[in-house]
Formats: C-alpha cells, sequence, structure tokens
C-alpha cells in the first residue's frame, strides 16, 4: 500500500512573518469528504517532514477514516530555508511558523503530533493558543527531559560520520541507535536514512543547518533543565495521547506517570523496542495512535 502511496503528497512551501521560505508535505485523505481534523506533524531537534512518511502514507490512505496530514519543516531543516540569524533556530519562533502554517494551509483547527522538540513546541503552543489544538499526541517527550538522554542526542550528532553511500547511512544509524532499537528492520534503517540525509554535491549530508547541531552543544548540561510543567496544564482539555519508547532515555517514567497525574484522561502508549524517539508507523504504535483518533 505504501508504495502505491508515495507520490500522494503535494510539496508546499509558504513564506514566514520574517519571509524565510518554508516547506511541508501535504498529504490529502483518499477520501476526500473524510471527517475529522487534519494532522498536523512536527519533527525532532534535527528532523524533517520525511520522518512522517510512512505513517502519513498509511494515515492519508485510511478510508473513511483517512485525514489530511500536514508534515512541516522547521527553518534550517528539509527543503525549509536556512535562516542566516542563527538565534532564531529556538522554540517560540518555530512556535511561530506552525502558527503561520496553520494560516497559510487555511486549518483553524488540528491534532497535532510532536516528536521530540515537536512536543516541546506543541507545549508552548497549549499555552498560547489551546483553541487551535483538537488533540495532541506526544512522541517520547514531556515537560522535563532527561539531561542523559539530552547528553547523548549532543554527542551523535556532533560525531557521526559522512556516509559512502546510501548503504552506508542506513549502517551507521544502525551502529548508533541499534541498541535502542531491536525492532527495526533493514527497511527500517533504510528509510529513516532516507529521512535523515540528503544528497548535496554527490556526498550524503545530514538534512538540516550545521548551527543546530552547535546551538545544542553550546548547551550547559551541569545544569538542570529548565521544565514545562505550567505549559503541560494547558493540555488538561484537550485528549492526549503520550508515546514513549520503551528504551528512552530522554522521557522517563516517573516523568510519564507524573503526566498521567495531572492529566487524568491522558492515554499511554509504550513503544516496544524502541528508544528515542519511536517510528510511528510501527504496528503497536500505529494501534495506539488509529484507536486514539477513532476516539475523538
Amino acid at each position: 500500500m505504501l508504495a502505491e502511496r508515495e507520490t500522494a503528497f503535494e510539496q508546499r512551501w509558504f513564506p514566514a512573518r520574517d519571509g524565510l521560505m518554508l516547506h511541508a508535505r501535504d498529504y490529502r485523505p483518499a477520501d476526500q469528504d473524510a471527517p475529522g481534523a487534519p494532522i498536523v506533524c512536527l519533527a525532532g531537534l534535527s528532523r524533517n517532514g520525511r520522518d512522517f512518511h510512512q505513517f502519513a502514507s498509511l494515515i492519508s490512505a485510511h478510508g473513511k477514516r483517512s485525514r489530511r496530514v500536514l508534515a512541516l519543516d522547521y527553518r534550517g531543516r528539509g527543503r525549509s530555508g536556512w535562516d542566516e540569524n542563527k538565534a532564531n533556530y529556538n522554540l517560540a519562533v518555530e512556535c511561530e511558523d506552525v502558527l503561520t502554517a496553520m494560516e497559510a494551509f487555511d486549518i483553524a483547527r488540528a491534532i497535532f503530533i510532536g516528536t521530540s522538540r515537536g512536543g516541546l513546541i506543541l507545549h508552548l503552543l497549549a499555552a498560547a493558543k489551546p483553541e487551535l489544538l483538537e488533540a495532541v499526541i506526544l512522541n517520547d517527550i514531556g515537560p522535563a527531559i532527561e539531561t542523559e538522554g539530552l547528553k547523548e542526542i549532543t554527542a551523535y550528532l556532533g560525531r557521526r560520520p559522512e556516509p559512502k553511500d546510501w548503504n552506508d547511512a542506513a549502517g551507521i544509524l544502525r551502529a548508533t541507535h541499534g541498541s535502542a532499537f531491536p525492532a527495526l528492520t533493514q527497511t527500517d534503517w533504510h528509510e529513516m536514512a532516507m529521512a535523515i540525509y540528503t544528497e548535496k554535491d554527490g556526498q550524503i549530508a545530514p538534512d538540516f543547518d550545521p548551527a543546530i547541531a552547535i546551538q545544542l552543544r553550546a548547551l550547559d548540561l551541569s545544569q538542570p533543565l529548565p521544565d514545562l510543567w505550567p505549559q503541560f496544564d494547558a493540555f488538561t482539555p484537550t485528549p492526549l495521547l503520550a508515546i514513549r519508547g520503551e528504551h528512552s532515555r530522554l522521557l522517563s517514567v516517573a516523568t510519564l506517570n507524573e503526566m498521567a497525574r495531572r492529566h487524568p484522561a491522558m492515554r499511554r502508549c509504550t513503544a516496544s523496542g524502541q528508544g528515542h524517539a519511536p517510528l510511528l508507523h510501527k504496528p503497536d504504535v500505529y494501534a495506539a495512535i488509529a484507536d486514539f483518533l477513532g476516539s475523538l
């Protein structure tokens, strides 16, 4: 089914409020008359909308339950422009870009999926514009981030070798993350490589502005990280699903439990055999998301 849906999205560009051109993939539902709010997907720190391709292809092809899916590339990632002002790679500006995308695509209300950094952006959105949130799915992220998990991200973004070819790119990812992701197949690693890397001037390179990794390495991780519990509390009236990778080191079980205490109606899903951040199209995670969407 995915092979038939490879071209089931439009490449869309729109200007940010400061004029920088931003990009999104727009997956139209197979049933144009299918009811339900669209889904807006927000990726992780150095990632882009391609992360959601397999998931978006499944959801947009889901017959009478199909939904429109918009997968955004933040500034400096994927096909969006790189910002000359590197200080603009921050949550507040990226949250504003999400609001601009909503206006550009005439979406008044949506179901949001936030993976890692995308979930942090959703915390800000919940506090500033809760009326936009039909429902929220947080993928391996919460209002409190474990420092050790962030140190791991900082380390592998700083030492990732240059792949010789696409097979090598998949091998590098598997060697780096394989112990936390025993559930992934060789196909999964190749698809992940295609999402993370791009080909530039005959070389395969990470598809993001290197300034983003430099910013992360500049953080003082010897100090406690600020949390977003007040912003998380703004999710209380909103249907919420929290996904945690079984082997995640960024979202702790203790944080997940506190999220559930503060939001008693929150649903939970543990992504078996996955770490940070889980692939959403794996059967157990996809089933939990489909059930959650069906409950709305």
